[in-house]
């Protein structure tokens, strides 16, 4: 009887066709004889994050997948994020606003050089220079996120989500100004204080001497704080509470972390996790397989494939892959109580460096399941699957099927 469910979502682990790579994925192009042999055990299909023809982000993918209506419960990403920050985070208050953002690149002009300030690892410093402004009565609060991310609260009276973004999401293209989305005067109000408050910054981070010193050093300058995705904490149930498992997230991006604290999963640290390249795969897949002994439902994200899609960097995707499959070898010999879910959140595409709105394979690997003729973990050959197609929404119930969780419909 399955009691253990290990939930792995790959991040971006779906693409396009590479002609570099004779017509293939990075991931059917990869080396990944642990992932086949564990597809080969399990039942397989493609999924839909947000149904088909939606290009899903990754906040709100991962909330369909777990089996939260976007429309009731997503009220940003800037919430999530925060969330995801941990002890070092931000504890949110009535009427407080969280966005996400990115410390970034400007020229003189206003215009984006470089979202990511080069992929710059660390922005602590960054983040403390600006952090406690007061603007118009509100406080700007920052804090440092994984890599060239940041949380943003802002808290004071009178405030509103209603606001636009200044992340374009596009180099090249100047800095949007922050607009209210609808005719409150607390949504002028916060979208005022925002221009505000990146505009001081800006100010501030430019006169940074360790920004000299990355300049001198042919280095980007994070010269610029964008924000975006600014929303509340909704009200909603704990993960436990909805399925009654007892849940944990293993992580090492602050999203993702975000999201586990988001459902009330438990947060669980892992030495090497860092949501780059450089993360220590084997190490998160050990400690899930470890978290079994005092969890129900075990989380984990595993993030680069997504990052190296965005640059374009197909070699490295691939690579990537074969790294995560390396550590997969970890899952073969799991015990009969526990069912392996993988997947990923989405596609990306390393020819458009961007999300896409295709599907992603997806495999339920335990020997209660109905195994089907699939035996390459792949975009195409999931596509011959015994679950077919899915959208998110079927995910948690198939989960719950399997371990013996549904409600009976009818006598």
């Amino acid at each position: 009887m399955i009691t253990k469910t290990i939930f792995v979502i790959f991040d971006g682990l779906g693409d396009r066709p590479i002609p570099a790579f004779d017509g293939q994925t990075p991931l059917e192009y990869a080396h990944t004889p642990n992932l086949d042999a564990l597809a080969a055990r399990s039942i397989c299909g493609l999924m839909h994050p947000l149904g088909r023809g939606v290009r899903p982000g990754s906040d709100v993918s991962h909330l369909a997948i777990f089996g939260y209506p976007l429309e009731k419960y997503y009220t940003g990403r800037g919430p999530i994020e925060v969330a995801g920050l941990g002890k070092s985070g931000l504890a949110m208050q009535a009427g407080d606003v969280a966005l996400r953002g990115n410390f970034g690149t400007v020229d003189a002009q206003g215009n984006i050089i470089d979202r990511r300030a080069g992929r710059i690892s660390d922005v602590t410093p960054f983040a403390a220079a600006i952090d406690g402004m007061v603007v118009d009565g509100v406080r700007c609060r920052v804090i440092a996120g994984t890599a060239h991310r940041a949380g943003v609260v802002l808290q004071g009276k009178g405030l509103s989500a209603a606001i636009s973004d200044a992340d374009p999401h596009a180099e090249g293209h100047p800095v949007a100004a922050v607009r209210p989305l609808d005719d409150s005067k607390e949504a002028a109000f916060t979208a005022e204080v925002l221009n505000t408050f990146m505009r001081t910054s800006h100010e501030t981070l430019s006169g940074l001497a360790i920004n000299e010193q990355r300049s001198a050093a042919g280095q980007l300058p994070a010269n610029f704080l964008l924000v975006r995705g600014a929303g509340v904490y909704p009200s909603m149930p704990a993960f436990n509470e909805k399925y009654d498992l007892k849940s944990c997230c293993i992580a090492g991006g602050g999203l993702y972390k975000g999201i586990g604290a988001f459902l009330g999963m438990d947060i669980i640290e892992v030495a090497g996790a860092t949501a780059l390249p450089d993360t220590d795969i084997a190490a998160k897949f050990a400690a899930a397989v470890q978290m079994t002994e005092n969890y129900d439902f075990v989380f984990v994200h595993v993030k680069a494939a997504d990052s190296l899609a965005e640059d374009g960097n197909f070699e490295g995707k691939k690579t990537f892959i074969e790294r995560a499959d390396a550590a997969a070898a970890l899952f073969s010999n799991l015990p009969d109580d526990t069912l392996l879910v993988m997947t990923a959140d989405h596609s990306t595409a390393c020819e458009l460096k961007a999300h896409t709105a295709d599907p992603v394979p997806l495999m339920l690997c335990n020997p209660s399941v109905r195994i089907d003729a699939v035996s390459q973990f792949s975009e195409r050959a999931c596509m011959q699957g015994g679950l077919g197609q899915l959208d998110a929404a079927n995910i948690m119930p198939e989960v719950l099927n399997m371990m013996g969780k549904l409600p009976l419909v009818g006598a």
